[in-house]
């Protein structure tokens, strides 16, 4: 036997001994390393011809092209018919709407939501503290919702989750009445608590699609999911605009105007939601595509589970395996954590700096969201041409520029009432934060985590995945409400420029192990 080289970054101490002829590999553990998990990791496979693992030695490169892997000599018949496809179409409609309403119950009230925090007398701290308040409702439930998926079935879980969401959009009509900025803290909670399903319908798509299509699927689901909290701000400013600060209807419980009027909207399509889960949706069981254990691994099988399950010193503890689920959640956490500061701050900043009405910047941000869902409904043609790691690069690299043109604008500009920030400056970065880089480089993302967990309950995983955005989305809100009361917006962007760029940096000196464990 012979060495290989190391495995870029997070190889370590891992061994990389390359078999010779047709012997079985089986690479000694390294010096000093803690016991192998009882639960190795193990990557979904399915037959066929694939790209080969720039991580991966000479030698197994025309093993991995052609598919010669003991695994897949006993893959299932379902898995063959959707290896190309989606095993339960009518079921994947559903959990786009499921995920559609999740998000929309954010878009929808995004333009009216400054203009209402400022009615009930708060100020942009109260605003970081209403937007997070919804992602923490989703880290409550998100793990639990992932396992219940398991447990209890998709089709209780869901049902449950859309109800719980219903409530949440009557709790967020009553905040006028109530008319305290706190109670709509608490109903953006409720609304988070009902959308807190992203483990679950991540889970579902990855059971009923093929490991080697999978990150084109997720970009559909991310699609409706972006569409439904970019996209659905033209609902808001549509209120925004026609009901104006005039238009308010009392009739007991029962008030209609433009900060109310969204939250009315979402509960018809909630319910429209749970009658499609009712009448289309059928749970199904998680399908084994492996018929019995295959006695011998593959070469090629066997050296990719050694470097997944070694464990370099400098990790104090993690094997490789966890250590690339956990960089994808940091990740996660980067991209989410950025928009999340634009949902904040967006229409104030706006009317701040560029003198925009609100309903105006929410149109603004809407037009780059459809933008982006474009670009995730053909994220397929992308995928044929880089990979998953080269489309996080390129989308937090572009979503990095768009922040960065913001950091340096006139603070005066409202005040002096002068034209110092023409607007197609705030046009050109939301297009590009909004309509390329945060939907290109996030979907890479959710990609490369599923296919790294490969044959791992996806559930709980994705659960926690989501829990991570879901963190992200209560920290940097907070913050940046903080940053922008208490310094300046120049220094928010900067701050938010230096994470997006220590990313990618992590990103590249990590590309080869994170493609060998995700093929």
């Amino acid at each position: 036997m012979s060495s290989s080289g190391p495995i870029d970054l997070l190889s370590g101490d891992a061994p990389a001994i390359q078999p010779a002829g047709d012997e079985e590999y089986s690479a000694p553990p390294s010096r000093g390393s803690p016991p192998r998990s009882s639960a190795p990791y193990v990557a979904m496979e399915i037959a066929g011809a694939r790209l080969a693992s720039p991580g991966m030695p000479d030698q197994f490169q025309n093993e991995y092209k052609n598919g010669d892997d003991d695994d897949n000599k006993s893959v299932d018949m379902s898995s063959v018919l959707t290896a190309d496809g989606i095993h339960d179409v009518p079921g994947f409609c559903v959990v786009c709407l499921v995920i559609l309403i999740g998000d929309m119950s954010r878009g929808a009230m995004f333009p009216s939501m400054w203009p209402l925090v400022e009615k009930l007398g708060g100020d942009r701290v109260t605003l970081g503290y209403a937007v997070a308040a919804f992602s923490f409702g989703r880290i409550l439930v998100n793990p639990v919702f992932g396992s219940w998926s398991h447990t209890w079935g998709y089709t209780n879980t869901l049902l449950l989750s859309t109800s719980l969401l219903l409530f949440g959009t009557f709790c967020y009509s009553q905040v006028l009445n109530v008319g305290r900025p706190e109670f709509l803290i608490v109903a953006q909670t409720m609304l988070g608590v009902g959308s807190g399903t992203l483990g679950v319908t991540r889970a579902f798509v990855a059971d009923v699609t093929a490991k080697r299509s999978r990150t084109t699927y997720m970009a559909w689901v991310t699609a409706v999911q972006y569409g439904g909290f970019t996209v659905t701000p033209f609902v808001g400013a549509f209120f925004n605009k026609v009901l104006g600060e005039d238009t308010d209807v009392h009739w007991g419980l029962f008030r209609f105007n433009m900060y109310t009027a969204p939250a009315y909207f979402m509960a018809v399509v909630i319910a429209f939601v749970i009658a499609m889960l009712l009448a289309f949706f059928q749970d199904r069981q998680r399908i084994s595509t492996v018929k019995e254990q295959p006695k011998r691994k593959s070469q090629r099988r066997a050296y990719i589970d050694d470097v997944a399950n070694s464990f370099p010193s400098w990790l104090c503890g993690l094997c490789v395996y966890d250590a690339c689920i956990l960089g994808c959640m940091l990740l996660n956490v980067s991209t989410k954590g950025s928009i999340a500061s634009f949902e904040t701050l967006g229409i104030s900043f706006a009317e701040s700096h560029f003198q925009m009405a609100s309903s105006r910047a929410g149109t603004i941000v809407a037009s780059s969201g459809l933008v982006g869902v474009c670009a995730l409904l053909s994220f397929g043609y992308l995928t044929q041409w880089f990979s998953d790691v080269q489309l996080i690069k390129g989308g937090m690299a572009i979503m990095a520029t768009g922040i960065v043109s913001l950091a340096f604008l006139s603070e005066d500009s409202a005040e002096n009432n002068n034209d110092d920030n023409p607007t197609w400056r705030y046009v050109s970065a939301i297009f590009l934060i909004y309509g390329i880089g945060y939907p290109v480089g996030h979907t890479a993302v959710i990609g490369l985590f599923s296919k790294v967990v490969g044959r791992r309950p996806q559930g709980a995983l994705m659960g926690w995945f989501a829990s991570a955005g879901s963190l992200a989305r209560i920290l940097f809100p907070v913050l940046s409400g903080y940053i922008a009361h208490y310094s300046d917006m120049s220094t928010l962007f900067i701050l938010l420029t230096c994470v997006l760029t220590i990313s990618i940096i992590f990103v590249f000196m990590s590309r080869e192990t994170l493609t060998l464990l995700s093929s």
